[in-house]
């Protein structure tokens, strides 16, 4: 089955990383973006990998959609984007975001990103929403993070179903494709 997608919510570090691979992934994923079509919503900011992201995407004509609480959109530079949403804090942007987007990408980042990963996967194991789940598996950088997740299902925390939802790749192009190529169903948590 395809999903119908449009937009993609994508998570991401507000720093760079120490390795430069991750730099050059990001700008494949947004050259990805921009070839097919599909509007990156992202948190709105310029630094980092998210900035490298959404240059990347309005580079090539496509169209990028931030979502950024008020207090640090007053603290940082603004790109030209084709919408920014300034919220109140960072639950309405996350919900912002959410509401906005056909599927998730999680990219390599610190704690803010893994909550976020962390909220949007919770969220579809509640069947709040039915959307592909995405990470980009930069050089091994959520290996330790998957085998945790693997620890769960090992020790009966998680589904083995739920842990099956997640696509993982480290090519941004195969990841679209997967994506894409995802049916997402929910599976009852407590049966």
């Amino acid at each position: 089955m395809n999903n119908p997608l449009k937009r993609i919510c994508v998570f991401c570090g507000s720093s760079l990383g120490a390795n430069p691979e991750y730099r050059r992934k990001v700008r494949g994923l947004g050259t990805v973006l921009a070839a097919n079509r599909l509007t990156l919503v992202y948190g709105g900011g310029s630094v980092g990998l998210m900035g490298e992201l959404a240059r990347t995407v309005l580079a090539r004509q496509g169209e990028v959609i931030g979502v950024i609480p008020k207090r640090i959109h007053e603290m940082v530079e603004s790109l030209e984007l084709t919408k920014l949403y300034v919220v109140e804090n960072m639950h309405e942007r996350k919900a912002k975001m959410y509401e906005l987007s056909d599927a998730f990408i999680i990219l390599p980042g610190g704690i803010g990103t893994i909550e976020e990963f962390f909220e949007v996967y919770t969220w579809y194991q509640l069947g709040i929403h039915l959307k592909p789940i995405g990470l980009l598996d930069i050089q091994n950088y959520f290996g330790k993070l998957i085998d945790f997740i693997d620890h769960m299902v090992a020790e009966g925390f998680l589904k083995p179903a739920h842990r099956n939802t997640l696509v993982i790749e480290g090519d941004p192009r195969t990841l679209i494709a997967r994506i894409r190529e995802k049916e997402i169903t929910y599976i009852d948590k407590l049966k």
